[in-house]
This record gives structure tokens, sequence and C-alpha cells, in this order.
């Protein structure tokens, strides 16, 4: 039974892999916090139209009734306003790196340095972390080096640091997941953390960045990379992450995810024809290969070295 959720999450991955492509190209129309608006909000309200539509084929009248009066409501209003203040930040801090940065290779590479930081962060939940994360830290660190290389010289720019920053968000995010999933049901935490993320970015891009006077034509010319972020990016593949995670350990999780900064690289070399740099090209493999051994622990007997 497991291997149908693993399946669930590697799917996940690569949707959100492809997804790195489709937000590089819409940067060329819309500003971050717009865009992060318009998907999560269309997206987020598809969800509920989803989620009320699974509660009228799989629930009854009666159980509906006290859904709706019962101590879920709370725990779903809650866990979904955490979890989705968590989703602004970390998708916020995503597009702009996105922006800055132009490519979703080096993007979905840095990116996925927050699955070496799931299992490190859990240590403040008194989680216990393996040798192996540390190690997989060290040459995740080293590839991340590489992969600022620019002409043999090293140097970070904001993109970076923003990126960064993004993969400590996801990384809390994963655990916040993790905690909530167990008593919310998928579909409406999937729904309410991109309905509260929509809110925060709305204001942010009436704040910043003056949405209200952005014309329709220009969020038109984004239609492609936009219906793939609200349609295959959110609606499907959060919903997946939440079904599969209900399931699936955070750690284990974690490497399945690992997957997509590879399919981010793939996808913008086939889709954009764009390619990484040789230096870019040895850092990706270096932080794949930490994000892999940083979970050793799942392939020994043993369970810490």
């Amino acid at each position: 039974m497991q291997h149908r959720y693993t399946f669930i999450l590697a799917l996940a991955a690569f949707i959100w892999g492809i997804g790195f492509v489709a937000q590089t190209a819409a940067m060329e129309y819309i500003s971050p916090f717009t865009f992060n608006a318009l998907r999560f909000g269309i997206g987020g309200l598809l969800l509920v139209v989803v989620a009320l539509a699974f509660d009228r084929l799989f629930s009854s009248k009666k159980t509906a009734v006290s859904q709706i009066s019962s101590n879920s409501f709370k725990k779903t209003l809650h866990g979904g306003f955490i979890v989705g203040f968590i989703l602004f930040v970390s998708a916020a801090l995503q597009q702009w790196g996105i922006a800055l940065t132009g490519s979703a290779g080096v993007s979905g590479f840095i990116t996925g340095l927050y699955i070496v930081l799931v299992p490190i962060l859990g240590i403040f939940i008194k989680q216990k972390t393996s040798r192996f994360v540390w190690i997989g830290a060290i040459i995740a660190t080293a590839g991340l080096y590489f992969m600022n290389l620019q002409d043999g010289i090293f140097s970070v720019d904001v993109g970076t640091i923003l990126l960064l920053a993004c993969a400590f968000g996801w990384a809390v995010h994963i655990l916040a997941i993790d905690k909530y999933a167990a008593d919310i049901k998928p579909m409406q935490l999937a729904a309410g953390q991109c309905l509260i993320c929509a809110v925060f970015s709305l204001v942010a891009a009436i704040i910043f960045e003056d949405m209200l006077n952005v014309q329709i034509s220009v969020v038109l010319q984004a239609w492609l990379p936009l219906g793939f972020s609200i349609f295959i990016a959110v609606l499907l593949a959060f919903t997946l992450q939440i079904i599969g995670q209900r399931h699936v350990p955070p750690a284990h999780s974690a490497v399945i995810f690992s997957l997509e900064s590879v399919f981010a690289a793939l996808g913008e070399a086939v889709i954009l024809g764009v390619f990484l740099t040789m230096y870019g090209y040895i850092g990706g493999a270096l932080i794949f290969v930490g994000i892999i051994i940083s979970q050793g622990k799942l392939f020994t007997k043993r369970r810490f070295l």
C-alpha cells in the first residue's frame, strides 16, 4: 500500500520540478506577489469546490453537519492558517529568487536543500538526526559553492540568498504539514493553506506591486505558465503531497521530493532549451548527492552510523 503513496509523492515532485519552468516563464509578464496571489487564489477556490464535492460523494449529510459543528472546523482553520502563512513566506521568497536568478535549474537545486534541512530542524522538535544528515549537508554546501562560481570566482547574489531562505521555509512547511495532516482532511488543508497564502500575497501585491492597476492583457500573456501553476502545481500537486504525507514519514517524503530539483533542471533544458554552466551541473550533482546521503539511514538496517 505504501508504494502507492510513494508514487503519489514522486508525481508531486515531478510536477513541482516542471513548475519551476512555468514560474520562470511567468516572471517575464507578472510580478512575484501578483503571480502567487493569482495562482494560489484561483487554485485554492478550485480546491474548495473539489473538497465539497468529495464530502458530498463520500460523506452522509449527518456526517457533514456534525463535521461543521465539531472541533474539526477549528482545527482546519488553525492548521490552514499556520501552514498557509508558512506557504506564503516560502512561495514569495522562491518567486523572488527565481525572478532574480532567472534559472529554473539553479532555483530547483538550491530550493532542494530544504530536504537536508528537514531532519536538522527536526532536532528542535525532539526528532533524532543521524550523522548521514551532517555528511549530506557538507556535500550539499560544497555543491552550493560550485553553483555560485562565475568564471571560477565565487559570488553569492541576492537571488541565491532568497532561495536559501526559501529552502528553510519549505523545510518548516513539510514539518507543519506532518503536524496537521493527521487531524485535517487533505483537501480541506490543501484549500485552506492556498487561500491563506493567496490573501497574504494579494495584500503584498497591492502594497508593493500596485496590483490593482495591472492590466488583464498582461496577465493573459502568461496564461500558459499561470494555468499550469494553478491547475497542475497547486490544484493537483499540493493535494497529492498532503494525501501522500498522511501515509509516508517526513524523512521518506524528503527523499522523494529530492527528485524535484532534477526534474527542474531537465525541464528547463528540454522545454526552454536553457542549460546550466559546467560548474552549475557539478554543483547541482553535489547538492543532489548530499540530499540523498542526508537520508542515508533509510537505506541501512542500522539506525545510526
